[in-house]
């Protein structure tokens, strides 16, 4: 059984929860669903930011320079070049792989250097601005140029933090690398970085760059900023494309936007790769599992299910990182799980670790009566290699007296350990949670303690 949604620490051996690192730990076959906000760096507190800022916007207003100095073609072929950033992994890719812009869109974003005053005069000064003039410029690409164009800092930045946590760094070559002293991008480049399984380099990246969406956003523009009524006809359908025509004729209401977004910059802040939910929401959601009646009917077993997983997965934060809740196949059967990272941060984790060869913990949730010889034995098949050897039953009552000889005998025979988890423990998690005297986790702990005492000796 491989490890669900592998990420680049566990894949070395190296088991730090998310929230004690500075950087995004990527996975290894999938994307981050988060994106480089330029904006983020703008308005840092930190000189180094602030400057690799100004860097970036230099650079595209220098394609621009070029583009009027006749070498137009040489420009062009540079945005289309910088337009993908594959070794980042951000994004919602399931294969790490993105697509570079085409020529017409790269000849767009050049005409907007000539077709509005402001750029032909002093260029970009936020080049997010791009989306609200081009189409098919969003979010993922803001992020693509961003660390396209930024990649010999995060170079530096990745073989730092590789060197720190003693994650291998192999030999490898990047096809293009962006010299913002030369102003063009050189090819072939020989580096030292951290790879994929399928060999593909990988570039770590600053947290506090991070965004789900960017802070100057076409959306939100669009929304509350653009005056539709000036733009489309009476019962006309509203076009994405007529207003990014309109901005190009009317600069002063993009300008006014940002503005706007400058003036509040205070409030744009890089989001959280998970956040816990509050305590009252946590309250609301131990409620709703304790009214929910046992069995499928009125699919109270998928209820159920989300309430645990939203649950859990902000209790157990930050000593176990959410990896996934995933649904399975045993026998015909299927079952849903969830997976969190054993980061080891806490000593009853690194027990875990040490005793089952636990890299990655599975709780598997069950809403029924009374849990059956048949679950168990589900649960125990799934345990394996990477999982480990300890998982957890996620039911609403204690284990009948049979079923309990199930899991000691199992532990007996095989040194496997299977613990419950009930309405009563998930009550009381919940307790600690608010009250925040002790960790949820503790509650985890004591049920494993109690499991241990009644193993036979």
């Amino acid at each position: 059984m491989a490890l669900i949604r592998p990420r680049l620490t566990e894949y070395h051996g190296i088991f730090k929860p998310q929230a004690e690192l500075e950087f995004a730990i990527p996975f290894l076959d999938e994307d981050i669903p988060l994106y480089v906000d330029p904006f983020l760096l703008w308005k840092s507190p930190s000189q180094q930011d602030r400057a690799l800022h100004l860097s970036l916007v230099n650079s595209i207003n220098h394609l621009g320079y070029l583009a009027k100095k006749g070498d137009r073609q040489g420009a062009a072929q540079d945005l289309i070049l910088a337009s993908e950033c594959d070794e980042v992994g951000l994004g919602v890719s399931r294969t790490r792989e993105g697509k570079r812009i085409g020529k017409s869109q790269a000849e767009e974003i050049l005409n907007l250097f000539h077709h509005v005053p402001e750029y032909d005069k002093r260029g970009f000064q936020h080049f997010e601005e791009i989306q609200f003039y081009v189409d098919g410029i969003s979010k993922d690409r803001i992020g693509d140029f961003s660390c396209s164009l930024l990649k010999s800092f995060l170079i530096d930045f990745t073989i730092d933090h590789c060197e720190q946590l003693g994650i291998p760094l192999i030999d490898c070559k990047l096809s293009h690398l962006y010299d913002s002293q030369k102003n063009a991008f050189i090819e072939n480049v020989r580096t030292k970085l951290p790879l994929t399984p399928d060999k593909s380099p990988i570039l770590l990246v600053p947290k506090r760059w991070l965004r789900f969406g960017p802070w100057i956003n076409f959306d939100e523009y669009f929304r509350a900023y653009c005056p539709r009524d000036e733009v489309f006809n009476p019962n006309e359908p509203e076009s994405r494309v007529k207003v990014l025509h309109y901005n190009r004729d009317n600069y002063g209401i993009v300008e006014a936007y940002l503005r706007e977004k400058e003036r509040t910059a205070a409030d744009c802040k890089n989001d959280p790769f998970f956040e816990q939910i509050p305590v009252l929401s946590a309250r609301r959601k131990m409620t709703e599992i304790e009214r929910l009646p046992t069995g499928k009917d009125d699919n109270a077993d998928r209820k159920y299910e989300d309430a645990a997983v939203q649950l859990l997965a902000s209790l157990l934060y930050p000593h176990l990182d959410f990896a996934a809740d995933q649904s399975r196949t045993d026998s015909g059967i299927t079952i849903r799980d969830l997976v969190f990272y054993n980061n080891r941060s806490h000593p009853f984790l690194a027990e875990l670790f040490d005793d089952y060869g636990s890299k990655q913990i599975a709780m598997e949730m069950k809403n029924v009566k009374a849990i059956e010889r048949e679950h168990i034995n589900q649960l125990n098949r799934y345990m394996a290699d990477e999982l480990g050897q300890f998982g957890v039953l996620i039911t609403r009552h204690e284990l009948p007296k049979a079923r309990l000889k199930n899991t000691l005998d199992l532990w007996s025979g095989q040194r496997r350990c299977i613990i419950v988890l009930t309405d009563v423990d998930l009550g009381q998690m919940v307790e600690l949670y608010e009250s925040k005297q002790r960790l949820p986790l503790d509650v985890l702990k004591k049920k494993y303690v109690e499991f241990r005492r009644a193993c036979p000796a």
